[in-house]
């Protein structure tokens, strides 16, 4: 028998060493191969204006040019390079380092210090850069923090604003600014004006309520809130833009015997998907009505006359206590429930509402708390079910959601011919208090009965898609919100400024349901093309980047692993070619000395 030699544990030595080593995979560090560019990250947010931004836009080019690097502007997106002057309402720069480190390469930061989402950033992926910080004026700001209110009114209504005001930034760079103005506008005539006290420090809030009769055209307008008289040195964040809707009368009519939860949630909705001014009243107590929003006694004779005006009539809690008031106009009853227990919608069968019911996730809606008997007309001719709920998913269903076809009784029990619906369960406002899907589900149930109700006098809404907020501040994009059944689709809308130049652009979904769009700051009426969608959004010179900010980033050099790279052995290509050459070699000299 032929001995093994030294040789052959020599090659097998070799050969199970590299095997060990590709195992392992140790890391080495080496400097960064010359084709790979570093990356300048410059904050394009609209904070640089305030004189840092030549010296930022010079150092940046400096930095890529001295290394052949590249420049990417970040603030509420992230963009190449170019001279245009900071635009962008926001300072985030958690995505350009997330996207600049999946590139590789030495990264530097250029900025003023206000960073937005500089708590939202990993640790790791914050050390790394380098980030070069340039001072900022200290200066003392008086601004309009936000504006709140009721969105649609009708012209006999009462405007409420909910203001909030402040200062902000070093008290000895502005002097004393204690007394201001808070006046509204709308189209440069001026409709009320206030006295207020500006805050040391910090924001504070008052309320400004005017007659809806002030605002001179109908329809949708925009309101100027602005503080006169502090004399800052920026005037940009001095006011803020509200839009509102003023119709002749009341569209829809909330009566809410007793108020409770499922009214409140429902006037607040109906508001927004059917695009009209919602007028509430409710009966704290029995045979005393009050006008929801400022609590004052109404008498019979002012609801007959709210309710005979409007085009659908809401009888919340007790319907029979407001029933003679519904006149001839669409009726939706929802009464409270009396049956407690955990009742669980079910997917819902075919009826005219089911297209604009389709693509909800009804297994993961929260349960109806209380169902109510079904209504006694539920099952004669013309009634169709829309949605029905078990109890604990179990047992027989019952139907909570019916549409009448016609047939109901008018005031004083005459007939009627216009459409009622019925909704015989408690607790929906669950799913609008959740938000998300559930929220989604809440709303496009109310907008599906409130098309149906209000499509025999043709003024069903039919909408695919309506801006998320109607004002937007300086520099961050108008979101539009899917609302329409089936997959989301191109729309084209149409917009007109203030002047009446008119502007076509598209609006494209995400898989989310949301479209953006970037517009300059004015006042837009927009138009969906083939659709009944109209309406008017406002995007202010507001923006919290105007406002005096706390330098939250700080400069540092940044660490060496930004200049250098980690190579493991298995991307040595030797080690692979000796693992190869040892167990071959070892092959052939044991097969010349005839051993297996």
């Amino acid at each position: 028998m032929r001995r093994l030699t030294v040789g052959l544990l020599l090659l097998r030595a070799t050969g199970l060493g590299a095997l060990l080593l590709l195992l392992w995979n140790p890391l080495a560090t080496r400097p960064l191969p010359a084709g790979v560019q570093s990356i300048v990250l410059l904050d394009a947010s609209l904070s640089m204006r305030r004189g840092a931004w030549p010296a930022a836009r010079d150092s940046a080019r400096a930095l890529a040019g001295g290394q052949g690097g590249l420049v990417w502007r970040f603030g509420a997106r992230v963009a190449s390079f170019d001279t245009a002057p900071p635009s962008d309402g926001a300072s985030r720069l958690g995505p350009a380092l997330e996207a600049a480190a999946a590139r590789g390469g030495e990264v530097t930061v250029v900025t003023d210090g206000a960073v937005d989402d500089l708590a939202s950033i990993p640790a790791d992926l914050l050390r790394r850069p380098r980030v070069v910080v340039l001072p900022r004026s200290s200066f003392r700001d008086a601004f309009v923090a936000s504006v709140d209110g009721q969105r649609r009114v009708a012209s006999t209504d009462t405007v409420r604003l909910r203001v909030s005001y402040g200062t902000a930034g070093m008290r000895e760079a502005g002097g004393g600014m204690r007394d201001a103005a808070l006046a509204v506008s709308v189209g440069g005539a001026r409709l009320l004006s206030r006295r207020v006290t500006l805050p040391d420090s910090g924001t504070a809030s008052t309320d400004l309520t005017l007659p809806a009769s002030r605002i001179p055209h109908p329809g949708w307008n925009v309101l100027d809130v602005r503080l006169e008289g502090v004399g800052d040195v920026e005037p940009r964040d001095d006011a803020r833009r509200f839009v509102v809707e003023v119709s002749p009368q009341p569209a829809v009519v909330i009566f809410a015997a007793p108020p409770d939860w499922d009214t409140r949630f429902l006037a607040r909705t109906l508001a927004d998907v059917a695009q009209a001014p919602v007028k509430t009243f409710v009966e704290a107590e029995p045979g005393r009505w009050r006008d929801a929003a400022a609590l004052t006694p109404v008498s019979p004779a002012e609801l007959s006359r709210a309710a005979r005006g409007a085009r659908l009539v809401v009888l919340g809690g007790k319907p029979e206590r407001a029933r003679r008031y519904a006149g001839s106009a669409a009726v939706l009853e929802w009464p409270g429930g009396e049956e407690p227990g955990d009742w669980y919608v079910e997917r819902p069968p075919a009826s005219p509402l089911a297209p604009a019911l389709g693509g909800i996730a009804w297994d993961s809606l929260p349960p109806v708390v209380v169902a109510a008997e079904p209504p006694r007309d539920s099952g004669r001719a013309g009634a169709i079910a829309v949605l029905s709920a078990r109890l604990a998913r179990r047992g027989a269903p019952r139907t909570i959601v019916t549409l009448h076809e016609g047939g109901g009784a008018g005031a004083g029990g005459a007939a009627g011919t216009a459409r009622r619906a019925t909704v015989t369960a408690s607790g929906l406002w669950r799913w609008a208090f959740r938000g998300g899907p559930a929220e989604q589900a809440y709303r496009s149930l109310v907008a599906a009965v409130a098309d149906w109700l209000l499509a025999e006098r043709g003024a069903g809404r039919g909408e695919r898609a309506a801006p998320v907020t109607l004002e937007v501040p300086n520099g961050l994009p108008l979101v539009w919100r899917w609302t329409g059944g089936g997959d989301e689709r191109p729309l084209v809308v149409e917009l007109r400024d203030e002047t009446g130049a008119a502007r076509i652009d598209t609006l494209r979904f995400d898989a989310g349901g949301h479209a953006e769009l970037l517009l300059p700051p004015g006042a837009y009426r927009y138009a969906l093309a083939g659709g009944p969608e109209r309406g008017l959004v406002a995007v202010e010179e507001y923006s919290d980047e105007w406002r005096p900010a706390a330098r939250l980033l700080a400069s540092q050099p940044g660490l060496a692993e930004g200049r250098t790279v980690q190579v493991g052995l298995r991307d040595r290509w030797w080690l692979f070619v000796i693992a190869i050459a040892a167990f071959s070699a070892e092959w052939a000299w044991r097969r010349r000395q005839g051993l297996p």
